[in-house]
């Protein structure tokens, strides 16, 4: 009986310390990359909702989970060397907003699931096999950038008495989302019986300065963008030169409004991030990419700043005010 206790002792004493071992074993942290290809400061306020909803959901950034920023500070090239450095970390995943850095990032890894934030067109850009079954390692998002040119193009007209003349700032270099968008305005503009001007925009003080420029020297009535990221960071210098020239102009984002902008008409992008985090959230629980359909974006808003309105000297008719889900008065 003794031996038989001390027997039993040993154990006790030989596989307790790796009971101990093994309960102080910190759980797996897991590690996602966030690539955009525009600036930090620019794209703050969509980052924001998209930490706040995996709060939400019990990601909590620095506690639970760690996020490896990469912007390619309005330089489009940069982004497949950024997609390389996330990719070599070997994170659980990475966040890509728009259908550019989705690609640089899926052509530098078949195996580190994906999640767009916002994609144009990314079945026509080959991003992913179909909405419904995206197939390989990406997943998130899709947005109808090209289409609601059109609608915003309707709304500056109907807001801008006897409107003959829009310019349109767009990049330099034309990408698969902004060629489809550009496909798509064109027609848009001759079918409203509207001159569309394409002005070449540098995304710098002197560039954005120039391009307002431009507009004024070609005698544009009002002005619009295409839906670049870099046009929505660089939306503060944007609307103070809207504002200077006395340009009645539309944007793709409500924060453009928000901060003084005259009338935007698009996505609830905040929406669309946050929708992003539910992505995240499935994946690393398990599902894979190849399994979560992309969802095409539904929820558009019509934004109005009538201070704006006034500070430029025109009167916006109540049959588009009528339209507004938000009037900044």
């Amino acid at each position: 009986m003794t031996t038989k206790i001390i027997r039993l002792a040993l154990c006790v004493m030989v596989f307790a310390p790796c009971v101990s071992v093994e309960a102080q074993q910190p759980k797996k942290v897991p590690r996602i990359g966030f690539l955009d290809n525009s600036t930090a400061s620019g794209s703050a306020v969509l980052v924001d909702g998209l930490r706040q909803e995996l709060s939400r959901l019990g990601w909590v950034e620095g506690k639970n989970i760690t996020i490896e920023y990469r912007f390619a500070e309005q330089k489009l090239e940069r982004l497949p060397e950024l997609a390389a450095q996330l990719v070599r970390l070997k994170l659980d995943l990475i966040v890509v907003t728009g259908t550019s850095a989705a690609l640089a990032t899926k052509e530098t890894t078949s195996t580190i699931p994906i999640v767009m934030t916002s994609g144009s067109d990314p079945v026509g850009a080959g991003v992913i096999g179909s909405l419904a079954r995206p197939g390989g390692n990406v997943t998130g998002n899709a947005n109808l950038s090209p289409e609601l040119n059109t609608k915003r193009l309707e709304i500056i007209k109907d807001a801008v008495p006897n409107l003959s003349r829009v310019g349109l700032l767009r990049r330099p270099e034309t990408i698969p989302g902004e060629a489809l968008q550009l496909k798509e305005i064109r027609p848009a503009a001759q079918a409203l019986k509207l001159n569309l001007e394409e002005i070449v925009t540098q995304f710098d003080a002197k560039g954005l300065e120039s391009a307002f420029q431009t507009a004024k020297q070609k005698q544009v009535n009002a002005i619009m963008t295409t839906t670049a990221r870099q046009f929505f960071a660089e939306r503060k210098r944007i609307i103070e030169l809207a504002t200077k020239h006395r340009l009645p102009a539309i944007y793709f984002q409500r924060e453009f409004v928000d901060e003084g902008g005259l009338m935007s008409y698009g996505l609830d992008y905040i929406d669309l991030y946050r929708k992003a985090a539910l992505y995240v959230d499935k994946i690393l629980k398990g599902t894979k990419p190849a399994d979560l359909p992309v969802q095409q974006a539904t929820k558009f808003e019509l934004v109005i700043n009538l201070k704006t309105a006034k500070e430029i000297g025109i009167t916006i008719p109540q049959s588009v005010l009528h339209q507004a889900v938000k009037v900044i008065k």
